[in-house]
């Protein structure tokens, strides 16, 4: 195999990665992607190659119980998989990048230490993709690495849609609506120019539906403005975040309820949104089809606020010419996708049924004066072109090191 990069994107019980082979066009060749999943628990690995063939799913050790320890037997599994390849560069998810990093960055000692500044902000994921950084630092120290941001495709926005209306003060000490998501929304904006060129330069809403969910509106391929804030808590209801709520039930929780901070960060990012409202999973998979009326209630109101924003985007961008799903559910439910499409329908939204059931990748009719697609995320290869772009990965071979 040629040389390659790693795209990292670690989680505090999973690691998901990705090997693409060093490009000898503009195009990067995926060579692998895969995951090890229940780290501190029941640990597992699992990949396949670039048609969907099974490389590898084996049961692991329990004693993998950490994110350093995951890194580590990715790279045994790596050097045996890919014996005498050397990994040029590893890219890496991270999700805030707070005021000062608009655009990928190569990661130093000095933006590293910035970076732990966030935590804070992202306590759900930027302490793990952290970690994992510093992981491969100690295991493949000459290896240079890219931090690839969820919040800087936002950047620019206009004062409007950054501005958290509190004291100057306290907005002069990084208080702003920074939004996530957006490697994804990135390679969607990256492939619209070929999937659906009519649209690419047009007033589009995207929405990425998982356990993290959001939207994002586009005009001319550029993000003006998205669902989420200052932290991924705010916008649409998620697997366990509330997504927005009155900042007043946070005080009535502190002053009222007297709960700590801590108690306070569990609700908000491991205790609400779906789970709190079903009581039985914050997975739609499994509140779907399901009898029970908090079930039914969850998922009501998951297509509720979505509906309500996208209404709110809408004006926004001043009308709209597409909405395009993606992420998890939104690839994934037909059910989903026809309910926000229905509730939806007096923008101007015709769902043709059959091509939304048959996973197509337009799924409105042709009529339909707004015109909605489904077309699937690609957040690793996005972070594979930056890396190869950061570090001229094309044509560099200095730096690298076998894992």
């Amino acid at each position: 195999m040629d040389d390659y990069a790693l795209v990292l994107n670690a989680g505090s019980s999973s690691l998901k990665f990705c090997v693409f082979q060093r490009p000898d066009s503009e195009k990067w060749r995926l060579a692998a992607r895969g995951q090890i999943e229940g780290i501190g628990t029941s640990p597992r690995l699992s990949a396949k190659g670039p048609d969907g063939e099974k490389l590898v799913d084996e049961k692991l050790s329990d004693s993998i119980r950490t994110g350093q320890d995951a890194i580590e037997t990715l790279a045994v599994w790596l050097r045996s998989k890919y014996a005498g390849a050397r990994v040029l560069g590893v890219g890496h998810r991270v999700v805030h990048g707070g005021p000062n990093f608009d655009r990928p960055t190569i990661v130093s000692d000095e933006v590293l230490a910035e970076l732990n500044k966030l935590i804070p902000l992202a306590p759900l994921h930027q302490p793990y993709n952290l970690a994992a950084i510093e992981a491969v630092a100690e295991r493949l120290p000459g290896v240079p690495q890219v931090a690839c941001f969820d919040t800087s495709f936002h950047r620019g926005h206009a004062p409007v849609a950054e501005l958290v209306p509190l004291p100057r003060e306290l907005c002069k000490s990084g208080v702003a609506r920074y939004g996530f998501h957006g490697i994804s929304y990135e390679y969607i904006a990256s492939v619209l120019p070929q999937v659906a060129p009519e649209i690419a330069t047009g007033r589009v809403i995207v929405a990425h539906l998982g356990s993290g969910a959001s939207l994002c509106a586009l005009k001319d391929g550029k993000s003006v403005d998205t669902t989420m804030g200052f932290t991924a808590v705010e916008g649409l209801c998620m697997g366990t975040r509330p997504g927005s709520i009155d900042p007043g039930v946070v005080l009535f929780l502190f002053q009222t309820l007297g709960l700590s901070v801590k108690e306070v960060e569990a609700i908000l990012y491991k205790k609400s949104g779906l789970l709190a409202i079903s009581e039985i999973s914050n997975d739609m998979r499994d509140l779907l089809g399901r009898t029970e009326p908090e079930a039914i209630l969850a998922v009501d109101y998951f297509v509720y606020r979505t509906a309500k924003e996208i209404g709110a985007l809408a004006a926004v961008l001043g009308g709209l010419d597409a909405l395009v799903f993606t992420a998890g559910i939104g690839e994934n439910s037909a059910e989903v996708r026809q309910r926000i499409c229905e509730a939806s329908a007096w923008l101007g939204i015709e769902l043709n049924e059959e091509a939304n059931a048959g996973k197509a990748t337009r799924i409105s009719n042709a009529e339909s004066k707004v015109s909605v697609w489904v077309i699937p995320t690609n957040e690793e290869l996005m972070i594979a072109r930056h890396t190869g772009d950061l570090l001229g990965i094309r044509n560099a071979v200095a730096g690298a090191s076998r894992p």
